[in-house]
């Protein structure tokens, strides 16, 4: 297997798959975790795509692909729904802007990286399959100054961090239940390797924070994204 990782940026992506061959894989699986659009969803529910859609496109995941990541225990004990993903360029973060999303597209979780793995497969001719587990739920905002502390190549500007919470405090406690959603997620996640790990000869794409971007890696070996790191160092400091 191949996994090909981008520090959640789309055009980084978009460039490393464009120096991939095709050739050597059978189908591209897009993995990791997503927001949640459906308001019935929570932190560590495993959508399975049906299909994907951005803008005015859509992308139909294939059957075959998509029931062998469901087949067998692979994911025994998680909530798994079959639905529709929304792909962005821009991050999604308030509560509103979800809700807005979810009437538009009608998708159950929204990513920033399956939309682009599907044009990919498509043009390649391959299958295509994308397993996502929701982080941050319909119903939570992601605190706006995780947002904005991700710099350009996927890092966290600690700084920014240090100072947003010694003019308000009171951001801690959002940043901690992100951090709480986000572990809750990667436990599903790492849950979900053995039916990532049955994937023989098969492309994954995934945004990584702070990895070397190309590098060959076991699918639940993924970084923290970035926006959910910080949350996640202050959830753990704080349990």
């Amino acid at each position: 297997m191949t996994v090909i990782c981008s520090s959640s940026n789309p055009m980084q992506l978009r460039s490393l798959l464009s120096g991939f061959d095709p050739g050597t894989v059978r189908g591209v699986i897009s993995f990791g975790v997503a927001g949640g659009l459906d308001p019935e969803l929570e932190s560590g529910d495993v959508v399975v795509a049906t299909d994907v859609t951005a803008g005015q496109q859509n992308w139909l995941a294939g059957a075959a692909l998509s029931e062998e990541l469901i087949d067998g225990n692979g994911l025994g004990g998680r909530r798994i729904v079959r639905a529709r993903l929304a792909g962005v360029e821009q991050v999604v973060p308030a509560r509103s802007a979800k809700a807005a999303l979810r009437r538009e597209t009608g998708a159950a979780a929204v990513d920033m990286e399956s939309h682009i793995a599907a044009a990919y497969a498509t043009d390649a001719d391959l299958p295509f399959a994308a397993l996502r587990v929701i982080s941050d739920p319909a119903s939570r905002s992601l605190p706006a100054l995780a947002v904005n502390a991700v710099k350009p190549n996927g890092n966290i500007d600690l700084a920014m961090v240090l100072r947003g919470i010694a003019r308000n405090p009171m951001v801690v406690r959002s940043l901690m239940a992100t951090g709480r959603d986000f572990n809750r997620a990667l436990r599903s996640l790492r849950g979900c390797q053995p039916a990532l790990m049955m994937q023989r000869n098969v492309a994954f794409t995934q945004a990584h924070h702070n990895r070397n971007h190309a590098a060959p890696r076991r699918p639940t070996e993924a970084a923290t994204p970035a926006i959910s790191a910080i949350g996640r160092q202050l959830a753990a400091a704080g349990s």
